[in-house]
């Protein structure tokens, strides 16, 4: 037997297997990569921990993660114009930005939400509620199906009936709780690739569903902080990535399917890490520049300047760091001198660390 035993495509799955997967996930290779992704994760870790203000990451990172992740169902904005709506220097954003928004909130709130409550059932349809907007409800009506856009070829069609649906829910959240011995990562991926199959939801299920693998590996103790930039590597690779679901409902290739999510992790964590210690090193050479120029609130100007790179003379003032007239010249020096670019919003001025910028906003 294996998971592709009475799928056809243009039929509701509604035997989809339940987990484990009738094949051991955890071969020799899969362990291999699963080594190697560790380790990239110990040392994103560590970069995290050597950041001295953590939210300088923790406030700019998601929204790369959110801008990714909403691209994968095209929903296309970049992160310059998700950087611009956050600190509202767009005051108009896009809808597609702003539901890369809402993304970030669900996935802030999700973080917030281990603290009380476990990876769950009620977990996914919070997420995707924050996602939609509304609240969301467990699909009841027929009609859903997933296919190929150009060729119009069904490809899967998803379980049927809100109780059929809520029992593959139901058993996909006893098994993240069972003895089923598996590592955090390939957990993670197993339990992705249920989720989608499940396709609960009438809408966000693919954000739903990578949401769920940040938070469960955050609740897992493998990650420390919301920062795992995962959906960059899907989209790199996002034929691949649905080639492969395809792949294990299809003909059972769950190792194919654990090798891509595990690879993604270790790829993703190494290009996180590599991130956080260019920001780490811009930000200490603006701390050097800004007392250069002898300005007072070197450390603690160079801190707001990348917890907020586009940054206004009341952002300053509501730090606590100058007056506004003081806060006004900082900025102009700072502007005169090439650290920052001045940009006219309405009647306010707008400051943009291009470097930090520059940083968050490559691919």
């Amino acid at each position: 037997m294996n998971n592709s035993e009475g799928f056809a495509p243009d039929t509701p799955y509604n035997d989809l297997p339940p987990l484990p997967p009738p094949v051991d996930v955890e071969t020799a290779a899969v362990l291999k990569d699963v080594i190697e992704a560790r380790a990239a994760l110990a040392a994103l870790n560590t970069a995290c921990d050597l950041i001295p203000n953590p939210e300088i990451i923790t406030s700019t990172i998601p929204l790369r993660e959110a801008q990714a992740s909403t691209e994968i169902e095209n929903i296309v904005t970049t992160n310059d114009e998700l950087f611009k709506a956050e600190w509202e220097v767009d005051p108009t954003p896009s809808p597609a930005t702003k539901e890369a928004l809402r993304y970030k909130s669900a996935l802030y709130t999700g973080v917030s939400s281990l603290d009380s409550r476990p990876v769950s059932e009620k977990t996914a349809v919070q997420m995707c509620s924050i996602l939609s907007g509304q609240s969301a409800q467990i699909r009841s009506t027929t009609g859903t199906v997933i296919g190929d856009p150009r060729s119009k070829e069904r490809i899967y069609t998803p379980p049927e009936g809100q109780q059929v649906i809520e029992r593959h829910l139901s058993a996909w959240e006893r098994f993240i709780y069972s003895p089923h011995g598996l590592d955090p990562l390939v957990l993670m991926a197993v339990t992705h690739y249920q989720f989608e199959a499940i396709h609960p939801f009438y809408d966000g299920n693919g954000r739903t569903g990578r949401i769920l693998n940040i938070l469960l590996l955050i609740q897992l103790g493998v990650l420390r902080l919301p920062v795992l930039y995962l959906s960059g590597y899907i989209v790199d690779n996002k034929s691949e990535y649905y080639a492969l679901l395809r792949g294990v409902t299809a003909r059972g290739d769950w190792e194919a399917w654990v090798r891509f999510m595990v690879r993604g992790v270790q790829s993703s964590a190494e290009s996180t890490t590599q991130l956080i210690d260019d920001l780490r090193r811009l930000q200490e050479e603006a701390n050097e520049a800004i007392r250069a120029l002898g300005i007072s609130a070197g450390a603690d100007l160079a801190h707001l300047l990348f917890l907020k790179p586009y940054v206004r003379i009341a952002d300053v003032v509501d730090a606590g760091l100058a007056q506004r007239q003081t806060a006004s010249a900082w900025l102009n020096q700072l502007a005169g001198a090439g650290i920052l670019a001045e940009y006219k919003v309405g009647r306010s001025k707008v400051f943009a660390n291009t470097a930090a910028l520059g940083v968050l906003t490559r691919r």
